[in-house]
């Protein structure tokens, strides 16, 4: 049942997505925005510019399959399972990489579409947007976060309630909300809290990366500057590599079925290439300097940024450092400081020509 509506939220991109669609997008841009937009198009080259969207829809397509993949093959490894410290490792370099995406990529292009000089400035350089948007979105996934898991943990009682002595037992276990500890420290991966736990993690997790990735990609496929696609293509795959490293590791932790994780895998591959195509195809009617275009984007890339800000922090990163392996060895706390420094710093960089 909890499966039917977690799937039902991969729908919520592709609906916000029909916002960008509609007809007010193909709006008249004034004067003074299009001829600031021709003086970035130094580079116009349609052609080459099309070569290249190409070769990214390929590329982004394998370096986010592969991402995602990694994790979720990564028990055919014993250096790479879940309970091994390489794993640890992995999982907080890609959590910086998420964490940098939401602070150093999204954000800043909220409050560029919400500040820009094509949009009227009451009230849209009088109050800072971007950044209660994404207050309100990091709250929002606080309230899904905990009713999910409030509601799932009444189901779960419920059903312990008839399998008498079994019942007080799964009662106990139910206290240990989002933690799954016995007395040695160590984490039960059975216990069905601290699964659900990880199932919507990597739901809410998936829907933020899969909203900025369309937006991303529709931004890409609706240019033909070559010379901004050109490093945006590394910085892109860079970017899905990694982020689909720390997604894929969620997924393996939340132990889906298989169709389930197929469904994620698919959804997270594809939204890049497909939002490419879809700017590609709309590239002669779509107007990136359209106040609609510019508000729509603003509003779900600070969406988007709160989302991706809050999981990185309170569901990644504070799971991990504040749960009972890192806490019981010092030296792989220190180690997964580093990495989510090293992944937190690489990302950052790409903030550069992406």
């Amino acid at each position: 049942m909890a499966g039917t509506h977690f799937k039902q939220l991969h729908a919520l991109p592709i609906l916000l997505l029909g916002l960008l669609l509609q007809p007010c997008f193909i709006v008249q841009v004034s004067a003074e925005c299009r001829s600031k937009s021709k003086s970035f198009r130094g580079c116009h080259d349609e052609a080459e510019a099309l070569k290249l969207k190409l070769i990214a829809i390929f590329s982004i397509l394998v370096t986010s399959m592969i991402g995602v993949c990694l994790p979720l093959f990564s028990r055919a490894v014993p250096a790479l399972r879940p309970d091994g410290d390489l794993f640890a490792l992995v999982k907080a370099f890609a959590s910086g990489v998420i964490l940098a995406t939401g602070y150093m990529h999204v954000l800043p292009d909220s409050f560029n579409d919400l500040t820009s000089d094509c949009l009227p400035e009451t009230p849209w350089r009088k109050f800072p947007f971007a950044t209660f948007v994404a207050m309100l979105s990091a709250l929002l996934t606080l309230m899904v976060d905990s009713v999910a898991l409030s509601h799932y943990k009444k189901r779960f009682a419920e059903l312990a309630t008839g399998n008498g002595e079994q019942a007080n037992q799964e009662n106990v276990e139910m206290e240990h909300v989002g933690h799954g500890h016995d007395k040695s420290g160590k984490e039960h991966p059975e216990d069905g809290t601290h699964l659900l736990r990880h199932r919507v993690v990597a739901q809410v997790l998936e829907m933020g990366i899969v909203v900025h990735s369309v937006v991303i990609g529709l931004s890409m496929g609706a240019s033909d500057n070559p010379c901004t696609i050109r490093p945006l293509i590394a910085a892109l795959c860079f970017h899905q590599l990694f982020e689909g490293m720390g997604l894929g590791g969620c997924i393996l932790q939340a132990e889906y079925g298989i169709k389930m994780k197929e469904v994620m895998v698919f959804f997270f591959s594809i939204t890049t290439p497909f939002g490419i195509s879809l700017g590609i195809g709309l590239s002669n009617i779509y107007s990136a300097q359209s106040r609609t275009a510019l508000i729509v984007e603003g509003v779900l890339n600070a969406a988007s940024a709160g989302l991706l800000n809050y999981m990185a922090l309170v569901d990644l990163l504070a799971s991990d450092f504040l749960g009972s392996r890192l806490q019981n060895s010092l030296k792989l706390q220190i180690w997964s400081f580093i990495a989510v420094l090293l992944g937190a710093g690489g990302m950052s960089l790409m903030a550069k020509w992406a």
